[in-house]
């Protein structure tokens, strides 16, 4: 009899033990269950305000860049690519150069004095040019000259070119044909400064002349005419082509304009 109740108080005993291990099981898989869910659904409050701080940032940046004028370091790098040096050799066997701007498909824009032979200070017609080859790769390709505008003399409207040559692996700059030039706006230009590689520099717009050309304050380097002018988007908006006499920060810009792509593929240039 004893052993009987034994038996029954025993066999209670581990029943209940087993029913409240089922209930704390089921309570620990409960709050992991919560834990998780909780994670996924909302970072932790630390995670959450760096991604705020991050951009409060960001947004201060930006316009601080703006307000200054700042172009991004990584624009002015991205674009560089898209240049080259120019040289043209001329019938008295002397070499001229200068810079070239890639529109895709092998076509460049320029300026026409590089290219062809204008009329000196005397009036007198320049030399010949035999040729005229961009660097490529660290070596020299031909080009020829498809298209100039109407310029007998240097720094002019007119005073500008497209070469062509083989499609080359460099990235086709995007052009922008309608850029206001306002005053005091931020702009910076890549050019062969003096035959030693392609170079930056920046400035500020200056105001537009009667003459159709834009004044303003960037090295004018001999070797940069032909060079590209980009805004703050990176965007082709001109080509210096001059400077005042005696001062290389006073330069003159050819603003881009529709017919001076006429001569271009249409899907080479995309505003």
């Amino acid at each position: 009899m004893r052993d009987s109740r034994r038996t029954l108080v025993l066999g209670c005993l581990l029943a209940t033990v087993a029913t409240v291990s089922g209930v704390a099981v089921g309570a620990l898989h409960a709050r992991r269950a919560s834990a998780a869910t909780l994670t996924t659904e909302a970072p932790p409050p630390s995670t959450t305000a760096d991604a705020a701080n991050a951009k409060i940032v960001a947004e201060v940046r930006a316009q601080i860049e703006r307000e200054m004028g700042l172009v991004p370091l990584s624009v002015m790098r991205e674009r560089r690519a898209s240049f080259v040096e120019l040289y043209a050799y001329d019938s008295l066997g002397k070499t001229h150069y200068g810079t070239a701007g890639y529109l895709g498909h092998g076509y460049l824009i320029t300026v026409k004095h590089a290219v062809v032979g204008l009329k000196g200070d005397t009036g007198a017609p320049g030399p010949v040019i035999d040729a005229v080859k961009v660097v490529y790769k660290g070596g020299e390709i031909p080009a020829t000259v498809v298209d100039t505008g109407d310029a007998n003399v240097e720094v002019h409207k007119g005073d500008w070119a497209i070469i062509h040559t083989r499609d080359l692996d460099l990235p086709p700059l995007r052009v922008d044909t309608a850029f206001a030039f306002d005053f005091a706006e931020p702009i910076f230009r890549l050019g062969n400064d003096y035959s030693r590689g392609i170079m930056v520099s920046n400035g500020y717009v200056g105001q537009r002349l009667p003459n159709g050309l834009v004044s303003c304050l960037i090295d004018g380097h001999p070797g940069v005419s032909g060079g590209g002018v980009l805004d703050r988007r990176g965007r082709l908006v001109a080509i210096p082509i001059g400077r005042l006499e005696d001062d290389y920060r006073f330069s003159f810009l050819l603003p881009l304009r529709p017919e001076m792509l006429r001569k271009v593929r249409l899907d080479a240039v995309a505003d």
